[in-house]
């Protein structure tokens, strides 16, 4: 029988440009380009206004720092949010932050009351809005397109940021340099008015769910349950954190390679991140192409070879012209290591928790970038610039071999869409807050498949945990040994439900190799109970003692 022509259509890789056939992605990906635009200018002209009201080292990297390290703190915060309101509100509103900053930023130096402390802070609360906005985002991205089409939109962002960036600081240099840092600030803030006007007019469908939203404590504490019990995950966080850490060198110490060491102007500045920017360009192009062949792992092996290899040049380099070459590889570098970690977080997470997973993971990584711009200013400023720099790429190199120990996982199509669930008819009454449920499920399991039986059910544990299950157990029966009981709790009602709506169709996987295990192939059979307190008897206006603090609804 003949395949249909959309079955063999999908097993055809998307090209890069694919996600742009979607009119909501291409609008705000669009005029995205120029908020990040105003972004690569506005971050020339605090870096250089800073380099020159600030002799300090440390103070000049501290810019990095500054616009990094809310997402550290905020992240965790920002993608329970991103999970439990509508993602386009929280873009909106992250965006208004930075305009914000902007707006304040400019407005001061207008008046000329600007000082390193007050750079710094306004670049801090530019960063706030960073941290919110980039969750929604990426996450967003599963929304609008289709699944197969996100590692292709992911390397889009990354292309056309690096686009931009491949003119953007040049542009803020010799804004800067013709007509001050206040006209790069100005175009800046307008610039992200535009992107506030474009998300206000797109709109896209989200699913919605059935169950009430999580109070902000236990969504956060879902999110990270759920990434602390993947090991994909995990493994991209630290790579991502410790990569962070070491690849900041090469931008936190920029405008002092600029100034010291190549005894330069803002323009020179502008032509080297434009240099980074070009670098990162082609290999974004290229990376669909990489992908296929080379593995996800080594291309990140590389990525962080070439970033050492721009630090240590960076050190070394006599002029503006090798300086740029070595940046253009570091940008290479840069785009493919971080949009892969960025994917692999992506395809691990299903929709319920992907603003969570994202934005922990950005936290770390944000971590990471902000350590390593106090760190690497901190070793300039007490010893040389070449030392910071010989240092940082001494750094990646090393965390190019922690490969071997933490590898990055080839990306996979298994669907982390959460599925439908029908509640079990039950006989009692039960209210939302009603609770603890006991889960409890009876398995029958012949001699010849308890070794494959005890595998799966590893893995189930794992999935069961990471979406909910608490105090989970597997029992043998005494009396008939052919007899094994999972048993789980919930705290309430509400808890079973939304369970059972997380577990996505790769987990529903699961359910069916266990029942091909079960005796003559039988579904196990699933008891429901609720735990009652035997204690003495309570007065009517007394709360019950096991039931849990009541859930408030945002």
């Amino acid at each position: 029988m003949n395949k249909p022509a959309c079955a063999d259509a999908d097993l055809v890789p998307p090209t890069t440009f694919a996600p742009l056939k979607n009119q909501t992605f291409r609008s705000i990906w669009l005029v995205t380009q120029v908020s990040s635009l105003g972004w690569l200018m506005q971050t020339v002209a605090i870096s250089w206004l800073m380099a020159t009201i600030s002799k300090s080292d440390l103070t000049v990297a501290l810019v990095q720092a500054s616009t990094t390290l809310p997402a550290f703190f905020l992240s965790a915060f920002a993608g329970a949010i991103a999970d439990n309101f509508s993602r386009r509100k929280v873009m909106f509103a992250g965006w208004c932050v930075i305009a914000l900053a902007s707006a304040m930023l400019a407005s001061l130096m207008a008046l000329g009351l600007v000082d390193p402390w007050i750079v710094l802070a306004l670049s801090f609360l530019a960063g706030c809005g960073v941290a919110f906005t980039d969750p929604a985002w990426h996450a967003s991205v599963g929304d609008v397109l289709r699944k197969r089409d996100v590692p292709a939109a992911v390397t889009l962002i990354s292309v056309g940021y690096n686009a931009v960036r491949s003119i953007g600081p040049a542009l803020g240099g010799f804004v800067v340099a013709s007509f001050g840092p206040l006209t790069a600030f100005a175009l800046a803030t307008l610039s992200y008015l535009a992107l506030l006007w474009t998300i206000q007019r797109c709109t896209w469908k989200v699913p919605s769910s059935p169950l009430p939203r999580e109070s902000m404590s236990t969504a956060i504490h879902d999110g990270v349950r759920f990434t602390a019990m993947s090991s994909e995950i995990k493994a991209a966080i630290a790579r991502g954190a410790l990569f962070g850490l070491g690849s900041i060198a090469m931008l936190a110490l920029l405008p002092v390679v600029a100034r010291d060491q190549l005894s330069a102007g803002p323009i020179a500045y502008g032509i080297l991140m434009a240099g980074f920017g070009t670098g990162a360009f082609a290999a974004g192009l290229c990376n669909n192409v990489l992908r296929r062949t080379l593995s996800q792992e080594r291309l990140i092996t590389l990525a962080c070879i070439a970033c050492a290899a721009c630090s240590l040049s960076l050190a070394l380099a006599p002029s503006l012209e090798v300086a740029t070459v070595a940046l253009a590889l570091g940008g290479a570098g840069w785009v493919v290591t971080w949009t892969g970690l960025d994917v692999s977080v992506q395809l691990s997470s299903p929709r319920w928790v992907v603003g969570r997973t994202l934005s922990i993971y950005y936290a770390f990584s944000s971590g990471g970038i902000a350590a390593g711009s106090w760190l690497w200013g901190t070793v300039a400023q007490s010893y040389s610039l070449s030392w910071a720099l010989e240092s940082a790429a001494g750094a990646l190199v090393l965390v190019a071999a922690i490969g071997f120990l933490l590898p990055i996982r080839e990306w996979r199509e298994s669907d982390q869409d959460s599925r439908g669930f029908d509640a079990p008819a039950v006989a009692l009454d039960l209210k939302p807050r009603s609770g603890p449920i006991v889960v409890k499920i009876d398995y029958l399991i012949p001699e010849k498949n308890i070794e494959a039986f005890l595998e799966q059910m590893r893995e189930r544990r794992r999935v069961q945990s990471r979406v909910g299950a608490r105090n989970w157990t597997l029992q043998r029966d005494l009396q008939e040994p052919c007899r094994w009981t999972e048993t789980y709790r919930t705290p309430t009602w509400t808890d079973y439900l939304r369970l059972n709506h997380r577990l996505t169709t790769a987990d529903r996987e699961l359910d069916a190799r266990l029942v091909e295990l079960n005796s003559s192939g039988l579904a196990p059979q699933t008891k429901l109970s609720i735990e009652r307190p035997t204690g003495p008897a309570r007065r009517r206006h007394q709360p019950p003692p096991f039931s849990p603090a009541p859930e408030r609804f945002m």
